[in-house]
């Protein structure tokens, strides 16, 4: 049904109603909180304290957390379900895992390789001819391949530099 549609009958059963009687509304008890604790998100809510989309909570998070199902339909989020599922998934930030590692991929190639690109390079060969040199003699490069180019000798050449 469309929201418009919704609106409609929302508003025409509210026109429609029984007024209300003056007397059960004064019969209201009111409590004064002394403490406010949030008990259950909508689904929405929770997305939006989570900072991603609905479709992704949806997708993501709600099969991992317990839900309260309404009789209205709607799937209401505890709020300890959802701080518990963040207090599983919680990682220490990458700047301090991070510190003292190099990224990338990790060097894989023999010193002595290494040492004779850059003897070859010094001596004045091109990159080319160090490249079909190391190919002719049969040397894998650094992640088992057979070809040496000529962009990856200028590549180990700027790593290697002091």
């Amino acid at each position: 049904m469309s929201h418009r549609r919704l609106k409609r009958r929302a508003s025409k059963a509210q026109r429609h109603s029984p007024a209300l009687n003056i007397a059960t509304a004064r019969q209201v008890v009111v409590r004064e909180a002394t403490r406010i604790e949030r008990l259950a998100y909508t689904r929405t809510q929770a997305a939006e304290a989570l900072g991603i989309s609905r479709s992704t909570f949806n997708r993501r998070v709600l099969p991992l957390i317990e839900t309260i199902a309404m009789p209205w339909g709607t799937s209401l989020v505890p709020a300890d379900e959802l701080e518990r599922l963040l207090a599983e998934r919680r990682q220490p930030a990458r700047a301090q895992t991070m510190h003292n590692t190099r990224v990338g991929r990790p060097a894989a190639l023999a010193s002595g390789v290494v040492a004779r690109i850059r003897d070859e390079h010094a001596a004045g060969n091109s990159l080319g001819v160090i490249a079909r040199g190391l190919t002719a003699d049969q040397i894998p490069t650094a992640h088992g391949g057979v070809q040496w180019w000529p962009s990856t000798v200028r590549a180990i050449l700027d790593q290697s530099e002091p």
